[in-house]
C-alpha cells in the first residue's frame, strides 16, 4: 500500500498585499496600507534563538512599498503558504538576507532621490545589491547566503505577479549564477583524527555517566552530551538528531537490532540506522564509532528521564525526547528541548574540563558536521574502501559521499604521491621506452610503437590492462611481484563491479596470468615454484604501491 499524502494546513486569515493595478499593469500599494499596524513578525518556537523581526525601521525611508510586501511574504512563509519553510529558515531569510536587502534600498532611494517601488525591483538594483555585499568585505560564501536569503523571499514575490520578473536573457532579474566556483572557496568541516576521536570519546563516557544514576537532574549539558554519543556513533546531521521522536526506535528482523528511524525535513523522507539492542550483558559504550554500535540503551534511557515532562510540553514539543526545564529568567521552570544553540556552550565546557586539544595544541573544535564526517571516514576504514556501504551508512549516494565526507587516508596520500611522482619522472625523461623498456606490469618490446600503444609522436604507452595481451610483453622473475600485485587488485574488485561489466572486462586477466604465463614460465623453467609463490604471497599481502590503490577508477585510467 503507498504512502498516504498529508495535506499541510495553512493559514488563511494572512493579510494579503493590498494593491491595485495602474493603466500600464504595474503593482501599485494601495497608500492607506502603509505602514501597517503590527510591523513586528514574530516567529514562535523555532531552532534559532530569534523569536521577532521588526520591519518598522524601513518605513518611512522610501522604500515602503517593497518594505511591506517583504513583510507580508515572511508572515505567508510563517502560515505555511508559497511553500513548506521552517521557522529557522525564515528567521534567515529576515536577519541573513532582507536586512541586508532593504539597507541597500534605502540608499538607492536616498541616492535617487524619489520613492523606490516595486518596478524598481529589476536586474540593474539586484547587480547593485550585489556589489554593495561585496563591498562589506565579507567572503564569497557569506556574500551568497546573504543573496540567496533575500533571493528567497523576493522570488515567492515574483511569481505571486508582485514583482516583475524576466527568467531569461542578459536582462534576468536575478543572474544565473552570481558566484562562480563558491563551492571551491568553501572550507569544509574535516574529521576527527584517531587521536582526537579517541580523546573525545572518553570524556563523553565520564561525562554521561550521571545519566544512570536514578534521581539524577535533566539538565540541558546533560542531554547534549548523550546526543552527541549518538551523532558519534551514527553519524546523523543534527536537526534530524534534535527533532527525534519517542518513537524513533523500530523493531527489526533479527532479534539483537533495532532500527533508529529519523525524519529528514529537507528530503521529505526517514533515515534508518540499525542498531545493536541490548543484551542481557551490560556492555560499556565504545569508543569506535560503527554502525552498530549499542547506543540503543542510551536512547531508552534518556526516554525514560524525560516521560515526565512529555505531559507538561507545549504542543509543537510533545513526543520530542530532548525535553528538560528551563533554567533562564524569563522561562524558569518551563519544559523545552534542545536547539542548535544549545550546543555550544556545553561542547565547550566538555573541551575545556578535559583540555580537549587538537594535533596544533588548540582547543578540540566539535560539531555535528565533524562527527559526520568522523563516522563516515570510520566506516570507510572499517570496510577497506568500501564507497557503496559507506554511502548507505550515511544515508547518501556514493557520488555525494565521495565527494563532501571522505578525506584520502594516509595510505593514498603515499600511493598517490608516489604514483604521480613516478609517471612525472617517466614521461618528462622518457624513461620508459628509452632505457629499461618496464612497466607496472612487466617489461616491453616496444613502449612506443607496440600493439596497444597510441603511435602519436611523443606519446608513449599507458595502456597497462592490454599488456597481457600484447605481443611485446614479457615477464621475468623480477617482474612476477608487480604483476601478482595487478592480479590482486583486480580480483579485489570483483564484488564491487557489476557481473557484465566483469565478464566483459576483466575476467580475462586473471585467467591469463594464471594459465598464459605463471603455468607457461614454470613449464618452461623461467620461474621457479618458490619464486612464484614467494611474489604471490608478498603481493597479497603488501601489494606494489601502483596497484594498492582503493578504487576501479585507477584502473580505467590505464585502459
Amino acid at each position: 500500500m503507498g504512502k498516504r499524502k498529508v495535506f499541510t494546513k495553512t493559514d488563511l486569515s494572512v493579510p494579503q498585499v493590498e494593491h491595485s493595478l495602474d493603466t500600464a499593469g504595474n503593482v501599485v500599494i494601495l497608500p492607506d496600507a502603509i505602514p501597517p499596524q503590527i510591523t513586528m513578525v514574530n516567529f514562535g518556537r523555532n531552532s534559532s534563538s530569534l523569536r521577532r523581526f521588526d520591519f518598522a525601521r524601513w518605513y518611512g525611508a522610501g522604500i515602503d512599498a517593497i518594505t511591506y510586501s517583504c513583510q507580508r511574504q515572511i508572515e505567508r512563509f510563517l502560515a505555511g503558504q508559497d511553500g513548506i519553510v521552517s521557522g529557522a529558515t525564515v528567521v534567515n531569510y529576515c536577519n541573513c538576507g532582507l536586512v541586508f536587502f532593504l539597507d541597500y534600498c534605502t540608499l538607492q532611494a536616498t541616492a535617487f532621490e524619489r520613492d523606490l517601488t516595486l518596478n524598481d525591483v529589476n536586474r540593474i538594483l539586484i547587480d547593485g545589491f550585489l556589489g554593495h555585499l561585496s563591498g562589506r568585505g565579507t567572503s564569497t560564501t557569506t556574500q551568497k547566503n546573504y543573496y540567496s536569503k533575500t533571493k528567497a523571499v523576493l522570488l515567492a514575490l515574483a511569481r505571486r505577479g508582485l514583482l516583475p520578473l524576466i527568467a531569461s536573457g542578459d536582462a534576468a532579474t536575478f543572474p544565473r549564477n552570481p558566484f562562480p566556483n563558491s563551492n571551491r572557496k568553501m572550507k569544509g568541516e574535516i574529521a576527527l583524527s584517531k587521536r582526537e576521536r579517541q580523546e573525545f570519546a572518553a570524556a563523553l563516557r565520564h561525562s554521561i555517566k550521571p545519566i544512570w544514576i536514578d534521581g539524577t537532574p535533566i539538565t540541558s549539558d546533560l542531554l547534549v552530551y548523550a546526543l552527541l554519543v549518538i551523532a558519534l556513533h551514527t553519524g546523523r546531521n543534527l536537526t534530524p538528531l534534535l527533532e527525534m521522536g519517542r518513537n524513533c526506535l523500530r523493531p527489526h528482523p533479527k532479534e539483537d537490532s533495532v532500527f533508529l528511524v529519523l525524519w529528514k525535513r529537507r528530503g521529505y523522507n526517514t533515515s534508518k540506522v540499525v542498531l545493536r539492542a541490548e543484551s542481557k550483558t551490560e556492555r560499556l559504550l565504545e569508543a569506535m564509532p560503527s554502525v552498530r554500535t549499542n547506543v540503543e540503551r542510551l536512547i531508552r534511557r534518556v526516554m525514560v528521564l524525560t516521560e515526565p515532562l512529555d505531559s507538561e510540553a507545549p504542543n509543537d514539543l510533545k513526543g520530542r525526547v530532548w525535553l528538560f526545564r528551563n533554567c533562564s529568567i524569563h522561562s524558569s521552570g518551563q519544559v523545552t528541548t534542545l536547539v542548535k544553540n544549545s550546543l555550544e556552550l556545553p561542547i565547550d565546557r566538555l573541551v575545556a574540563k578535559y583540555d580537549l586539544k587538537d594535533s596544533d595544541g588548540n582547543p578540540l573544535r566539535i560539531n555535528i558536521s565533524r562527527l559526520r564526517k568522523t563516522f563516515a571516514n570510520r566506516i570507510f576504514e572499517l570496510t577497506d574502501g568500501d564507497l557503496a556501504t559507506t554511502a548507505s551508512a550515511l544515508g547518501n549516494t556514493p557520488r555525494v559521499a565521495d565527494q563532501n565526507y571522505l578525506a584520502p587516508s594516509e595510505d593514498a596520500r603515499r600511493n598517490w604521491t608516489f604514483m604521480g611522482e613516478m609517471l612525472v619522472q617517466e614521461l618528462l625523461t622518457a624513461t620508459i621506452g628509452a632505457t629499461y623498456k618496464d612497466t607496472p606490469l612487466g617489461r616491453c618490446g616496444d613502449p612506443v610503437n607496440g600493439q596497444f600503444a597510441p603511435k602519436r609522436e611523443g606519446a608513449t604507452c599507458m595502456n597497462f590492462m592490454n599488456c597481457l595481451r600484447c605481443k611485446h610483453y614479457a615477464v621475468t622473475a623480477e617482474d612476477l611481484y608487480k604483476l601478482f600485485s595487478f592480479y590482486f587488485r583486480v580480483l579485489s574488485e570483483r564484488s564491487r563491479v557489476d557481473k557484465r561489466r566483469w565478464a566483459r572486462d576483466y575476467a580475462h586477466i586473471p585467467r591469463l596470468i594464471d594459465h598464459y604465463i605463471v603455468a607457461e614460465g614454470l613449464r618452461r623453467g623461467t620461474f621457479k615454484a618458490a619464486a612464484v609463490d614467494s611474489a604471490r604471497e608478498r603481493a597479497r599481502i603488501q601489494p606494489h604501491p601502483f596497484w594498492s590503490v582503493d578504487l576501479i577508477d585507477s584502473l580505467e585510467v590505464f585502459s
